[in-house]
């Protein structure tokens, strides 16, 4: 073959596969070296071959370890051994010998060269896709729903599928193929059949990187998202800060007219967004968290992290939320246990009130156990 139709194969091999034209020379050169072994050569050899693009024709060596004692006569020399082709070997060094080319190869050979090749290029294609999406872990990038497997969502995103488990979905949403959607690529990971990405809808760190997406302030490092605590589909509690002086981050989120916080409410449905600002104060911290509900007093028990506030009892259900969300929200928000008390009651009786049996508990028994203990007091009470 000539070697202008030979490098034009190669170019061409490269722009098809997306890989470096080196990896291309290093998988033929590799091919080559198999095929040598196979028809000239022992199992046990050490062949390299070298390609030489401009007369396109393969230089052979045969490779040789250096050792104090041979076990592999075919790839092992003595030091002595060594020197006889290599004044200055020494021991640890790899000693060459060029061995004669062959231009014909047996159809056994030049399957073996096919399959060296096909495999060495699968490998770098794997390689190569790892590491491009292994840098776009932790970043937000827009996919498509291919297909929908059961539970799992199957996005197309580019030269690879990103899968969306259940847990990564936002609960109550609908997902249909050719949906456009941004996703979060979370992990990125090796497998036998190639890279895997896995992304989701469902993290804090998702709403994060929306937001920093429609709000310039966020990218250019004027405000920060310090934390973020969020319960996909329902609602999310984000603590910014400031680090421009006199800008207000909170503001800076919301966008006039609500603007930003709208333009990331429109990707993720009907989710609660509450933006607080960020407090090095853990009592002013914990006030905000827990907004829109008014706090009476805060007490802290540094030593397991619990805070105990004190609300009105008006504010009691507005503090809790329902299902008791915005505490829970305010804990993960904080990184404190938040103890909700109304006015005028202690720890102590909120805790004797626990105790006590609940109303299904007292439905439970049946009007003879009721009877039976009326009459048991009754006695009591005569004796």
């Amino acid at each position: 073959m000539a070697i202008s139709a030979f490098a034009a194969a190669i170019n061409q091999l490269a722009d098809e596969r997306g890989l470096p034209h080196d990896v291309i020379i290093e998988a033929i050169e590799s091919a080559v070296a198999a095929a040598y072994r196979k028809d000239y050569g022992d199992p046990d050899q050490n062949i390299r071959a070298k390609l030489d693009e401009e007369t396109g024709e393969f230089k052979i060596w045969q490779v040789f370890e250096v050792v104090e004692e041979p076990e592999n006569t075919h790839a092992q020399l003595t030091v002595e051994e060594a020197k006889e082709l290599k004044k200055t070997a020494k021991l640890g060094d790899e000693v060459t010998v060029e061995l004669e080319p062959h231009a014909d190869f047996g159809r056994i050979a030049a399957q073996t060269a096919k399959q060296v090749i096909s495999q060495r290029l699968r490998e770098a294609e794997k390689e190569i896709l790892y590491a491009e999406y292994k840098e776009k872990q932790g970043q937000l990038i827009n996919g498509y729903v291919q297909q929908v497997e059961g539970p799992n969502v199957i996005m197309n995103i580019g030269k690879l599928n990103g899968l969306m488990i259940a847990s990564d979905q936002i609960p109550g949403q609908t997902y249909y193929p050719g949906q456009r959607l941004k996703i979060l690529v979370y992990n990125v990971e090796e497998t036998p059949r190639g890279p895997r990405v896995l992304v989701t809808r469902s993290s804090a760190d998702f709403i994060a990187k929306l937001f920093e997406l429609e709000v310039p302030e966020i990218a250019s490092g004027s405000v920060e998202v310090k934390t973020i605590a969020r319960e996909a589909g329902t609602r999310t509690k984000m603590a910014v800060a400031s680090t421009q002086p006199g800008l207000d981050p909170v503001g800076s989120c919301v966008g006039q007219r609500g603007t930003r916080v709208q333009s990331v409410l429109s990707e993720i449905g009907d989710e609660k967004i509450d933006i607080i600002l960020w407090s090095e104060s853990i009592e002013q911290m914990i006030t905000n968290a827990l907004a829109p509900a008014k706090i009476e007093k805060i007490s802290l028990r540094k030593k397991d992290s619990t805070a105990l506030v004190t609300v009105p009892e008006d504010q009691l259900s507005l503090a809790i939320g329902k299902n008791g969300q915005n505490v829970r929200l305010a804990s993960k928000l904080t990184g404190w246990e938040i103890d909700i008390l109304k006015t005028g009651e202690s720890a102590r009786q909120k805790a004797e009130e626990k105790a006590v049996p609940s109303d299904s508990e007292i439905l439970e028994q049946t009007p003879e156990d009721i009877a039976s203990e009326q009459e048991q007091v009754a006695d009591e009470a005569t004796q």
